[in-house]
């Protein structure tokens, strides 16, 4: 009873104590009843809107392009109503909390609130559940535009697979019908364009030169302004007798770029100006974009080909194949695009005169067979030639491509799959050669990043007289200007392809826009903008770590003549600092806040505590290696078992190379808790050593002097200092002698050794100097030997056996040589 009766007081109190502010209240009211029914009046256009788009759907459903638009305009809607609910937001956090303050309804068995209060509760919730309907209203209109999104994605879909898939019957009825339909569609065609014709002559003829002049002076402008800029890129000069590859390059992708920028900028100035003079009408204006596309088309495949091949200047061909084979693929090159480029011309003035289907489908039969014919040709082609001049075909995997591409072409079409084959076509024909141009605009690009070559090409040599740049600074400069081309071909060439294989500029348009959405997972929002820009940040801050270690190692510190394992060092430690920040960099711009990282930093530690100990020590380990240098790469050491080469210290493992080039990979903790022998650790000098006997009937002294005189006549023995030779020990054979020399650098020891130990060999041979091997008699107790032996063998030895008096003779002899002499009877 008692917290009933309070709440009612506290209500009370507070409608008094906002008594003052009533005609403010009822002012907020009406400014929210006037939002609810601005926002609701909004809601329902926006539905009508979804209305006329479905419908438009099912009126356009044989149209991709329209398709797309409409679902553009869709995606729009519902942004639309997105912002519209968000428009009630502030008014419906009022709203319960005020709800809040005045607490639940009371029970049955309470004291009722008073009037006051049951008035503005009823008001409140009278408010909300408008609110709440029209929102309502615009989820359903949502849920509406979602539905028809996902009905166009199905219908696209189907759409392109019954493009592919389906097929036209091939038969004699089908050519009596595309006969018959060729003679009206031609003469409709010529009614047409004669009637336009007539039209131009009389009242549009000066409006027609003038806009072919301009045409012609924009194409001249580009083209002669590029000649004079970069007129030794894309010139070949007859007279090189070998030029460099990216002389060929440039060349190639300038005089492909150049020129049919011009012919683009010629048809599509000329086309604007007649639009712009109403000089076209709308069939002739649709024909004659198609024609100036086809007319683009065929000059780039022709420009592209003719860059390549080079069939006339045979030194700046990218491609060495011989003068006849480059002419020969130059024309069937050409002609895939010129079939091509007529189907698709043909198709669309069939469509503007409302030809039958038939003549469409028996067009498109006949040009995809003749674009089809071209590439298998192609394939038969012999480009190459053999030592003994002896014509030789492409590669088997190109040629197998070649021939799969071009009768898959030629076969679906003589199955009636039209669409499948026009497709193929006009993928193989125009993606390939915006490949082919591609690639050979990364290929320039890599090739102008090469130290020195920038410096050599002609804008280099301009900068450079105008900048007063050196070698280094070009060599930057042409860095940048790589990354330039590459961004360049990336931003144009990949929409291309993506148009060229079915996509819509409507498509990449919403791609673009997710991207930018925001998303959400429970509390945590990102956007995946975020994350491409993170990750591109990322392996931005990657490339420019890599290229400046390159730099760094290959302009600076090999050209100051710094030790091969200090740069590498030096280029390890830049490369993990410069991985670091571009992973914090990257983090940041993707929007994750570091501070987060807090809870994953402490499983790590707790990880390192329990499973991790190796790899930190390991890291920890390469880290002091990387510091200290105790070893770098290139050096020779031994590690416990493992001998050869140290390829590489990174934060976790040394790859060592051995002799036998086995890779090894050693755990750097290894490598610090145990003792490991650097042969050229502060340089490559060390000492050799190479043993020798003599026999005991040898003079010593001289042995002394031979060897000391070989050992000093070999061009890779230091002088100083100089060869030593040891008596090292009255050996149980021989006198034992040890060579010991000193190399600059001890990695040819090997060779050393061996040399020695021929000269060795040889100058003993010529002095008469034995070089004893140890001999031992073997004692048969219990048997005789002659009674171990097979009954053959038994007979062959009695025959040559010697008599047992001179057998006891040579034995005595031969001990006697072998015995050591004593000193003390000397």
């Amino acid at each position: 009873m008692l917290p009933a009766l309070f709440r009612t007081i506290v209500a009370v109190l507070l409608i008094l104590l906002a008594a003052p502010a009533v005609g403010q209240d009822a002012m907020g009211q009406s400014v929210a009843t006037n939002v609810v029914i601005q926002q609701q009046s909004v809601i329902e256009g926006l539905s009508a809107k979804v209305d006329v788009l479905e419908k438009q759907i099912a009126d356009e459903a044989d149209n991709d392009a329209k398709l797309v638009d409409i679902r553009l305009l869709l995606e729009a809607v519902g942004r639309e109503v997105l912002a519209s609910g968000q428009a009630f937001r502030p008014r419906l956090s009022e709203i319960n909390s005020r709800l809040d303050h005045f607490g639940p309804v009371p029970a049955k068995d309470q004291p009722p609130e008073p009037e006051l209060v049951q008035q503005e509760r009823q008001k409140l919730v009278s408010e909300k559940a408008e609110i709440n309907a029209v929102l309502g209203i615009a989820e359903n209109v949502s849920i509406r535009i979602n539905v028809l999104v996902t009905r166009i994605a199905e219908m696209r879909r189907e759409l392109f697979a019954r493009l592919l898939t389906k097929r036209y019957v091939v038969d004699s009825k089908l050519a009596r019908e595309v006969i018959d339909a060729f003679g009206d569609a031609t003469d409709d065609l010529y009614r047409t364009t004669a009637s336009w014709l007539r039209f131009v002559v009389q009242f549009k003829l000066h409006s027609m030169l003038a806009a072919t002049f301009f045409g012609v002076l924009a194409a001249a402008v580009l083209l002669i302004g590029g000649r004079r800029l970069f007129g030794g890129m894309f010139d070949a000069d007859p007279n090189a007798e070998a030029p460099s590859y990216l002389s060929r390059l440039s060349r190639a992708f300038w005089s492909t770029l150049m020129p049919t920028a011009a012919v683009a900028a010629f048809l599509s100035t000329v086309y604007l100006l007649y639009d712009y003079f109403k000089v076209l009408r709308g069939d002739i204006g649709t024909m004659m974009t198609s024609l100036f596309i086809v007319i683009g088309l065929v000059f780039f495949v022709y420009r592209l080909a003719s860059a390549v091949l080079s069939p006339r200047r045979p030194r700046w061909r990218l491609i060495a194949v011989e003068t006849g084979a480059a002419r020969l693929l130059l024309w069937l090159v050409t002609a895939t695009a010129f079939f091509t480029g007529v189907d698709f011309f043909l198709s669309t003035v069939y469509q503007v005169l409302g030809a039958p289907l038939a003549l469409t489908v028996g067009e498109s039969l006949i040009t995809t067979v003749l674009t089809g014919l071209p590439i298998v040709l192609i394939g038969f082609v012999k480009p190459f030639a053999d030592e003994n001049g002896v014509a030789k075909p492409w590669h088997p995997l190109l040629r197998f491509a070649l021939f799969f591409l071009g009768g898959l072409t030629i076969i679906a079409a003589l199955l009636g799959y039209i669409g499948f084959a026009r497709f193929l076509a006009a993928q193989i024909v125009i993606t390939g050669a915006v490949l082919a141009t591609m690639y050979i605009g990364f290929l320039s690009a890599r090739a102008i990043s090469d130290e020195g070559a920038f410096a050599h090409t002609v804008f280099g040599q301009r900068l450079s007289r105008a900048f007063g740049l050196d070698e280094t600074a070009l060599d930057q400069v042409g860095l940048m200007v790589s990354i330039a081309i590459n961004l360049l071909i990336m931003v144009i060439g990949l929409p291309l392809i993506l148009f060229l294989w079915g996509f819509q500029p409507g498509d990449i348009t919403a791609w673009i826009y997710r991207f930018a959405t925001e998303i959400k997972i429970g509390s945590v929002s990102f956007s995946l903008t975020g994350i491409l820009t993170g990750i591109l940040v990322f392996i931005f801050g990657f490339f420019v770590t890599r290229w400046f270690q390159g730099w760094l190692d290959g302009s600076v510190m090999a050209r100051g003549r710094v030790d091969a394992g200090v740069r590498n060092s030096i280029r390890t430690v830049i490369g993990y600092i410069g991985l670091a920040l571009a992973a914090l960099v990257g983090i940041s711009a993707a929007g994750i806040d570091l501070s987060n990282l807090a809870l994953i930093a402490g499983g790590l530690s707790l990880g390192i505590g329990f499973g991790l100990q190796n790899v930190v020590s390991n890291f920890v380990s390469g880290l002091i290696l990387l510091a200290e240098r105790p070893f770098k790469a290139g050096d020779w050491i031994v590690a416990g078992p493992v001998t050869g080469t140290v390829k590489k210290i990174s934060v976790r493992a040394t790859e060592i190379e051995t002799f036998q080039r086995q890779t090894v990979i050693l755990p750097n903790s290894e490598l610090i808790n145990a003792a490991v022998g650097n042969w050229t650790h502060k340089n490559k000098l060390g000492r050799i050593e190479i043993p020798i006997g003599v026999g005991y009937g040898s003079d010593p002294r001289k042995v002394h002097a031979l060897l000391l005189e070989i050992a000093r006549n070999h061009p890779l023995i230091l002088k100083t200092p100089e060869p030593f030779v040891l008596f090292a020990a009255f050996g149980a054979s021989s006198l034992d002698f040890e060579v010991r020399v000193f190399l600059g650098d001890v990695t040819n020891g090997v060779i050393v050794q061996n040399d020695i130990r021929f000269a060795i060999f040889e100058t003993f041979a010529k002095e008469g100097i034995e070089i004893p091997f140890p001999q031992h008699d073997l004692n048969i107790k219990g048997a005789k030997v002659e009674e171990l032996l097979p009954k053959k063998a038994r007979a062959a030895a009695k025959e040559t056996a010697p008599s047992a008096p001179e057998a006891q003779r040579k034995r005595e002899a031969q001990r006697k040589r072998r015995t050591k002499p004593d000193p003390d009877q000397a």
